[in-house]
């Protein structure tokens, strides 16, 4: 079986990639900010599950930094770029998403490509493709780009679109065969491992509870 890294194994997706890969044989590594969240990752698998065992590594790798990329993807045949930023609120500052999803995008490509990666596959979003056009109704397609600029473009939006634009650029430019995939999911919804919700999960919480302004009365509530 293939060896793949995971990055961001501590969060939703992440978490969920995970356990499909470890069901599937793979031997996986992934990525955290702090070896110290090991046990509490190895623990929401373990109630999922998932036999890791020593199928499973970890290392400390963050978006910000160059330390440990290059250790986490040396051998690996595929990578799986799960990590961005996507808070609950907005942020004060737009770089505060805006650097991590794009500049981490390119080192996690960087690294990979270096260590002689097959493909690497990157969790994009649908705020890359649908925003700041206006209103349409035809299919969007892979020619289609948020405008950062446009109407309404949230950080968000503009993290995750300048960091796909960004890898698509690397691997035209310096990507040396290697593979690059994209997905651009809406809201990403399914089974909570723990109690660290997605966004998108968080977002139906609120609304549920009532806690969010403008929302109708709930019948659960």
């Amino acid at each position: 079986m293939s060896k793949v890294l995971v990055t961001g194994g501590s969060g939703f997706v992440g978490s969920h990639v995970i356990l499909q890969l470890l069901a599937a044989g793979h031997e996986v590594r992934t990525t955290v900010r702090s070896l110290s969240r090991e046990a509490e990752v190895r623990a929401t698998l373990a109630a999922a599950g998932a036999d890791a065992g020593d199928r499973l590594s970890f290392f400390a790798a963050d978006l910000e930094k160059d330390d440990g990329w290059a250790e986490a993807v040396a051998g690996c045949d595929y990578v799986h770029h799960v990590a961005s930023p996507f808070p609950p609120a907005q942020p004060r500052d737009e770089q505060e998403l805006i650097r991590p999803a794009r500049e981490g995008t390119l080192r996690v490509l960087r690294a990979a490509r270096d260590a002689g990666v097959k493909q690497i596959v990157v969790t994009s979003s649908f705020a890359a493709v649908g925003y700041g056009h206006g209103q349409r109704d035809t299919p969007y397609t892979e020619a289609d780009w948020t405008d950062p600029d446009g109407p309404a473009v949230q950080p968000y939006m503009k993290s995750k679109t300048l960091a796909e634009r960004a890898a698509w650029d690397f691997i035209a430019r310096e990507g040396n065969g290697m593979e690059l995939a994209v997905v651009n999911p809406v809201g990403i919804f399914g089974p909570a491992l723990n109690g660290d919700l997605s966004t998108s999960i968080f977002l139906v919480k609120t609304m549920i509870e009532g806690k969010m302004p403008g929302t109708p009365g709930s019948i659960w509530a």
